[in-house]
């Protein structure tokens, strides 16, 4: 599933739960967001799929997602010193293809409705296109080819983060 498609699947279900007689779950003032667009899908009304997982694999996959989060501000410092290698190395092992026995993705993918695990899927590809053009970078010194990598890689954890939430 591409980046468009979840960020179109999001405002679809933003939609239909902010639709007539439903309340948006917001816990502050959304018109301090800036406007939803196709690049910040997450200013849209929190309208997330709740999708149940049992309390153990939920805690699990909370902790697999919060490593996620450190692995991208550790990759965002290695890009900062120009290290180009590490941060490949921290993207593919932690969040890529290659990240996926790790983190126990066959076990998890069975508690996940089938567009949840297409954007994992698509979150592990663009964290490996990512490690691919960072590693490119160690040649050319381009900083602009795996910043804009990074943005799309970050793009698909907001785009699923907007449409599925754990319970």
């Amino acid at each position: 599933m591409s980046v468009r498609s979840l960020m179109l699947l999001s405002f679809m279900a933003a939609s239909l739960a902010t639709g007539p007689g439903r309340a948006a779950e917001h816990r502050h003032d959304p018109a301090t967001h800036a406007p939803a667009s196709s690049t910040n899908p997450a200013a849209a009304p929190s309208a997330a799929v709740a999708v149940e997982f049992p309390a153990a694999m939920r805690d699990h996959t909370l902790a697999n997602m919060r490593d996620h989060l450190a692995a991208l501000g550790e990759i965002q410092q290695h890009l900062g010193a120009q290290r180009y290698t590490e941060a490949a190395e921290i993207a593919e092992q932690r969040l890529g293809m290659s990240s996926l026995k790790r983190h126990g993705a066959h076990e998890v993918a069975q508690f996940m409705p089938r567009g949840m695990q297409d954007a994992g899927t698509a979150m592990h590809r663009a964290a490996s296109q990512f490690a691919r053009t960072a590693q490119e970078s160690v040649i050319d010194r381009d900083l602009q080819k795996p910043l804009t990598a990074l943005a799309t890689l970050t793009q698909t954890c907001v785009a699923c983060h907007a449409v599925y939430r754990l319970r």
